[in-house]
């Protein structure tokens, strides 16, 4: 398990425990984590897990495949440090990982 720290755009912050293998976004899907909407359920096809990955964990967290590159196009407020939260999948080298959450997923 990993402990994942989940900041809402306003601040507000909601720390759980993810199983290993799950990805960010599973996590915050089953632990009531507002601000992630996941509408295509994790297949990578829309922009609603949109997360800014600390800078503490980017390298950790990996690059984003080409895929998940273009899906970003469809997000707003695109940073450096954008993530799908689909496409992190959680392992122990990700405990103690900060993401925060854009203003809106649409």
């Amino acid at each position: 398990m990993a402990k994942i720290t989940y900041i809402e755009h306003s601040g507000t912050e909601h720390v759980v425990e993810v199983k290993t293998g799950l990805t960010v976004m599973e996590g915050a899907i089953r632990n009531n984590v507002p601000g992630i909407d996941a509408d295509c359920g994790g297949a990578c096809a829309c922009a609603t897990c949109h997360v800014y990955v600390d800078e503490a964990f980017q390298s950790a967290t990996g690059r984003p495949s080409a895929m998940e590159e273009s899906m970003l196009d469809f997000a707003e407020n695109v940073q450096p440090n954008s993530r799908l939260s689909c496409q992190i999948r959680v392992s122990d080298d990700l405990d103690g990982l900060i993401v925060r959450l854009p203003e809106s997923q649409h």
